[in-house]
């Protein structure tokens, strides 16, 4: 069954077309699409058959997250949880902190193309960002305790050190009035960040990450997607490196996918995301130069967090999955393969975003999209997966357990 002309709900026809392909490679976010959503990131929990479904697709499936594998804040603890006690050492491989912290699926990390300096800096960032945080609290509730508020907020990760403000609207209540000046601030931090490190001879390294956002303006930068009555808007303020972008993991992990099928890396053994180019022109030339077609897989980007608003008739198109899931259609065309890109419907979790009103897909999909595409959006979304991360883990796991059996078989 096709609900849209445009957007399909039609699942197991996506399963008879993916196994039809032996060279498959999957691309996957993390939060929102295998896991739920929800405000305080060390209350994720993950199923044990997702993680025993990966293993099984190994070699043609990849993470690719603003999140990090490792901290105590990480998603290898969360996988440890899910295999339970005696059964570790199997964990998800792919990039993670936008595409600078690789994992294999032994749990081997590398930051490739990242500096000590870099890293020192990074480490400095937490600390910073309690005292911030501290400070803020202290003028907008007073009468609160801080200390749970900035122990859930302050992101501790290791090459992408977060303000993750979903516990301290909560705590305000969710009173957009109050939110906002704490979202400016938050904004104006990180501005501060970037500019001490340029003092200490850095100003190359950085740039911040808001997710969700709404785009980028004229000068590059992310538009921070302010709060509303109904939605938090932009909660998580992410510090990260330069060239730390999804768009350009997908090239390094492709680079990856190619020298495992077939023995070498058009990209070169030690590209990684930080050489790329920052542009979706220049990531599309760099393919299209260096990959042999009959090389290239059938890629699969599965995401949950695009936007689409309308700003004083202005449509700001953003989201932390926008630019991946972009450059995953675009190299489709491109080489002919048949790309799919899969959205997540995540808003049935704890954070409020943008949900597919699933009744409206067949006569009136922008309504039924409001927030997250628009009639103009380059952005194709093939698949949607209404039922959220349980529904795609249950497609996930059923094309693991088919796999390779009917791909071999449609051979």
């Amino acid at each position: 069954m096709i609900d849209s002309p445009r957007f399909s709900l039609d699942h197991p026809a996506l399963m008879r077309a993916l196994l039809e392909h032996r060279n498959l490679l999957l691309i996957q976010d993390l939060d929102g699409v295998c896991m739920e959503l929800v405000r305080n990131p060390l209350s994720r929990r993950m199923e044990r058959r997702y993680v025993d479904a990966a293993e099984r697709l190994r070699g043609h499936f990849y993470v690719l997250t603003n999140g990090e594998h490792v901290g105590r804040r990480g998603v290898n603890p969360i996988v440890d949880a899910a295999l339970g006690q005696g059964d570790h050492g199997r964990y998800l491989p792919g990039l993670a902190a936008g595409g600078v912290q690789w994992q294999d699926a032994d749990g081997a990390i590398a930051h490739p193309g990242v500096s000590d300096r870099e890293l020192a800096f990074l480490a400095s960032v937490p600390e910073r960002a309690a005292a911030f945080l501290a400070q803020q609290w202290a003028t907008l509730a007073p009468s609160r305790e801080a200390h749970d508020v900035i122990q859930a907020c302050v992101l501790d990760n290791r090459a992408s050190p977060t303000l993750n403000l979903n516990a301290a609207y909560r705590a305000l209540g969710a009173d957009a009035s109050r939110y906002a000046p704490l979202q400016q601030a938050a904004a104006g931090f990180m501005q501060e960040l970037l500019a001490e490190a340029a003092r200490q001879g850095l100003g190359d390294s950085f740039f911040v990450h808001f997710a969700p956002n709404l785009g980028r303006d004229d000068a590059g930068y992310e538009r921070l997607k302010p709060a509303s009555e109904a939605q938090a808007g932009t909660t998580d303020f992410q510090f990260m490196l330069r060239g730390a972008v999804k768009e350009a993991g997908v090239l390094a992990l492709l680079n990856r996918h190619v020298f495992e099928q077939r023995g070498h890396y058009p990209l070169g053994e030690h590209f990684n995301a930080r050489q790329a180019p920052s542009d979706h022109a220049g990531l599309l030339a760099l393919a299209r130069e260096h990959f042999d077609p009959a090389d290239m897989p059938c890629i699969v980007g599965v995401g949950d967090t695009v936007t689409s608003q309308t700003v004083q008739d202005a449509v700001w198109r953003g989201g932390s999955d926008r630019g991946f899931l972009t450059l995953v259609q675009e190299l489709g065309r491109a080489f002919g393969t048949d790309n799919r890109v899969l959205f997540i419907d995540s808003s049935g979790g704890e954070v409020r975003r943008p949900g597919v009103r699933t009744a409206q897909l067949s006569h009136d999909p922008w309504a039924a999209l409001e927030g997250i595409t628009d009639a103009d959006d380059p952005l194709r979304l093939d698949v949607i997966f209404p039922g959220g991360h349980t529904q795609y883990i249950d497609f996930f796991c059923e094309l693991a357990q088919r796999w390779p059996q009917g791909a071999a078989a449609t051979a």
